[in-house]
Parts: structure tokens; sequence; C-alpha cells
């Protein structure tokens, strides 16, 4: 047994993966009746949605305990690059649906409640904040983790001895082995997840809403392979596609199945690890990363709006477009971390053109159906950019600062 664990672990995981997606999609088409098929897949989620939380915190509180001067302007670079790639993202979605405007048919409202406009999202954000920390981990809300690991680092770094420190290092590096364990069980989880999707799903989707699906996914693409890596190229001055790339292999696969920047947070982690990025820098900025970097919600939340405005024969002028970004990049960072948390965002948007609750909440509808590709992509690019972004503020900070740098890591070898 020894053998065989040291043999997978050691062999490529990247390959592992793509043998279990073939035979999670074969499965899919062949038996779509043997359910249990798909149970890993849930399986795999929820152990990294559990573990996630913890995983957060401990890192957190354990770095800001021991943090050595020097790492804020990495901070503030990285917030920069996550509010700007946002808002870029939104950008290039009023521009892909101005080029190729797409409507939809608008039938039953869902029954879904959404936020009844950004002061309301704003306000939501920061009583999250302050809530029950015990709840907060309970429920995965990583902004009020992100505060109160924070507000506890900070404490410790004050009151408490190098030999409690040390304590709260080795549960991270404890924490942070039960997290490369359940990552080395992806190729499984790949497979049950792949399954239910083709199983459930199947091809039928593309022919309903095929042009809006187009849209989305090629807002989606070009943000992931040209916007992004212009951002990074201008930060890091040299060719940004095999950090790209990488990114977009280790983070975005298992994000665009797993469907959850949440359970995809200890994924990012061990990928900033591998990057050879310092610790008490990604373990703060992959969490606000899920929470803030939200380039596929922007380019969701704008799309449909403008969806809908097509289909309702509404104009939208270039100015009202400047503020529709606006909207949608703030819009975003305050979106829900559940799947499909960003559609419950349309209507605020859509109020901007006196579009009523009735009609956008259609949309919404509209959006849940194509939702096993929206929110996959959408993901995908989430989480692959929270890395990108994180290892370009700090490879661009040590740069600055005439430190060594190696770029990728162990990716680099």
């Amino acid at each position: 047994m020894d053998r065989f664990i040291k043999k997978w672990t050691e062999s490529s995981l990247i390959l592992k993966i793509i043998i279990g997606l073939v035979i999670g999609a074969i499965l899919g088409i062949v038996v779509p009746q043997w359910k249990i098929i798909g149970f890993p897949g849930e399986l795999f989620v929820s152990a990294l949605k559990a573990i996630a939380p913890i995983l957060v915190f401990v890192l957190v509180v354990s770095a800001i305990s021991k943090a050595r001067s020097g790492v804020g302007s990495r901070f503030k670079t990285v917030i920069v690059l996550y509010l700007f790639s946002t808002f870029l993202s939104a950008m290039v979605a009023i521009i892909a649906s101005t080029l190729f405007p797409v409507t939809i048919y608008l039938t039953d409202a869902s029954t879904a409640t959404a936020p009844g406009g950004l002061g309301e999202v704003m306000a939501n954000m920061i009583l999250s904040v302050v809530s029950n920390p015990i709840e907060l981990l309970a429920q995965g809300q990583y902004l009020g983790i992100l505060f109160w690991s924070l507000v506890f680092g900070i404490a410790l770094k004050m009151v408490a001895s190098d030999t409690t420190k040390d304590v709260l290092t080795d549960c991270a590096n404890a924490v942070t082995k039960v997290v490369h364990g359940i990552i080395q069980c992806a190729p499984i989880g790949i497979m049950g997840l792949v399954f239910t999707s083709v199983s459930e799903s199947g091809i039928g989707i593309f022919t309903q809403y095929g042009q809006l699906i187009l849209l989305l996914v090629g807002c989606i693409a070009f943000v992931a392979f040209v916007t992004d890596p212009i951002i990074a190229a201008v930060a890091l001055r040299r060719n940004p596609y095999p950090l790209v790339l990488t990114c977009l292999r280790e983070s975005g696969i298992t994000a665009f199945f797993s469907r959850s920047s949440a359970a995809n947070i200890p994924v990012n982690m061990e990928l900033c690890e591998r990057l050879g990025l310092d610790r008490d820098f990604f373990s703060i900025s992959i969490p606000l990363g899920s929470t803030i970097n939200m380039e596929g919600a922007a380019v969701t939340i704008t799309v449909m709006t403008l969806a809908v405005c097509h289909t309702m024969g509404i104009s939208v002028p270039l100015p009202i477009t400047i503020v529709l970004c606006i909207i949608s990049t703030v819009g975003a960072c305050g979106a829900s971390g559940v799947a499909g948390g960003s559609l419950l965002l349309i209507p605020m948007a859509c109020s901007l053109f006196g579009i009523s609750p009735d009609v956008s909440m259609q949309a919404v509808a509209v959006g849940f159906i194509i939702g096993v590709i929206q929110d996959s992509c959408e993901t995908a690019l989430n989480s692959a950019g929270d890395a990108l972004f994180s290892a370009t503020a700090e490879y661009h900070d040590r740069m600055k600062n005439g430190e060594p740098v190696n770029f990728l890591g162990e990716f680099a070898k």
C-alpha cells in the first residue's frame, strides 16, 4: 500500500486529472443512470469546502502573528490588480455585447431573492464581517474569516510567546498536509464531477441558449488569454503566458469542475507554494481574491444585463456603460460565494435601465439554466486569476526591490 501511495503521489497530477476527466465523460454518456459514479465528486468538493475555512484561518493567524515587515506593498499591488482586472472584464463584456448583441426568451420569473441595490450588497458584506467567528467558519464566509483571523493574528503577535507562535505554525503545516492529501484525490473527484455534469445536462443545453453561452464563454476566454496576460506583462515586463497557462492548468481545471472558489482555495494555496511565493503573503491574498477578484462574475452580470436590454429594445449610451462597469465591478465583489451567486445581482444592474425586478429575475432564471457552463467557466477564471495576480504582485515587488526572483518556482525546474 505504501508503494502504491508513493507512486500515486509522485506521478503527474494533471495527467491523472485528464484521465479522470475522460473516464467521467465516457461513463456519463454510456451509463448515465449509474448515479453512484458521481458520488466521489460530491465527496471531493465537500472535503475541500470543509477544510478550506480552517486552512485560511490557521494560515492567516500564523502568518500575521509571525509577520515580518516588507510585504505591505504587495497587498496594495494585488488589491489594485484584482479590482482593475474585474473592471476590465466588465468592459470586455460591454464591447462584446455591443458587437454581438444577444437576446433571450423571457419566460417565468425566478423565485430567488435578489438584493435591492449596491447599498444592500455592501451592508450585507459589512454585517457578515463582524458576525460570530465560529458561525463564519462553519458557513465558509471568507470575508469575515479574514477579518477575525487578522484580529487574532495581530493580538497574538502582541502577546504570544515564540513557543505559542511555533505551535500555530505547526498547526498550519498540519492542515496544509491534510489539504495535500485531499488534492491527491482530485482525479477521482473530477471523474465524478464530470460524470454528473454529462449525465444530467448532456449537450442539449447548447442548442437552446447557444448564442448566449458562446458570448459568455468568449468573453471569459478573452479575459483569461488576453486582458489578464496584458496586465501581468505590464507589471512583470516579461512574457506572462508561462505563468498564465500554469495558473489556468493547475487552478482553473479543478475550479471549472468544482464550481466553487471556496473549494479551490486549498488548491490555489498549494499552487502558490509551488510557485515559490511567500506564505505570509499568499495565505491572505488567495482568500481575499476569492472574495474581491470576480472577473467572471463581472462578465456574467454585464452580459446578462445587456441581453435583457437588447431583448427589450433599450439603447445603452456610452456614459451609462461606464456606470454599468462600476456597478458590475462593485456588485461582483459582493457576490455570494455559492454557485450562481453572481446571477442574483443581475436585477441590481438591470435597475440602472429602469427594468422591473419581475423582468430581470427572468434573466436570473435563464442564468440558472445555463449555469452548468456559465458558472464553471466563471469560477475557473476567478480562481486562476487569484493565483495569477498573487504571483504577479509578489514577483513585481521582488523585482522592484532588487530581490532574486525564481519565476514559476518548482515549475521552472
